[in-house]
């Protein structure tokens, strides 16, 4: 290629490059906020905040470098967020499968302790309860379906973070309750100390 041809084509890319940077960026930036907002709606600023925050500010730095006039670096924040945003929703989808797992697990462990405590408190032969831990274990297991119902609400609309967190505590007062109770029955099932006899 001669010099002259060399050249030519040299400043026609040095143009084209001063082009692209004399100008925002808004392709980038409107790619990067869709970007954002789609992760967004897979959960991302939930299952991984991290990277969903990291994600958002590249964004608005991108943004304040496109006000500054600075337009290259308010392209590279903008590719920057878009990768970071694409990372947000795949790491908020793998954990989202985990808490999801995770709360199934404990959803049916606190349903399993439920009827056993059920049938803790239904008359029949066995040990009976002072009236005491029945009506507390009672009141514990009214509070304990309610929770569960609201658990499953939770999981239907993929909230498996309440979810999790609701089974787990229903799961332990549950077992704190009929413990309480099992320590009152034994010890209202003690003998009553004797008196000394008198001569």
């Amino acid at each position: 290629m001669p010099r002259s041809r060399r050249a030519a084509l040299g400043l026609l890319l040095a143009s084209l490059f001063a082009s692209a940077c004399s100008t925002p960026p808004t392709k980038e930036m409107n790619q990067a906020q869709g970007a954002i907002d789609t992760a967004r709606a897979a959960g991302a600023d939930r299952y991984a905040p991290e990277e969903y925050r990291a994600a958002v500010a590249a964004l608005d730095r991108s943004k304040e470098m496109a006000e500054q006039r600075d337009y290259r670096q308010a392209l590279n924040f903008a590719l920057d967020a878009r990768e970071r945003a694409h990372e947000a929703a795949r790491a908020g989808a793998e954990r989202m499968a985990q808490v999801r797992s995770e709360a199934e697990t404990r959803l049916e462990a606190a349903s399993k302790r439920l009827q056993v405590a059920q049938t803790r408190v239904k008359p029949g032969p066995g040990t009976r309860l002072p009236d005491t831990a029945l009506t507390a274990l009672r009141e514990t297991i009214a509070t304990a379906e309610k929770d569960l119902q609201e658990a499953r609400a939770s999981v239907a609309r993929q909230d498996y973070l309440q979810a999790r967190e609701l089974a787990q505590t229903i799961d332990q007062r549950l077992n704190d309750a009929m413990l309480a109770a099992e320590q009152a029955a034994t010890k209202d099932r003690r003998p009553a100390p004797r008196k000394p006899a008198t001569h």
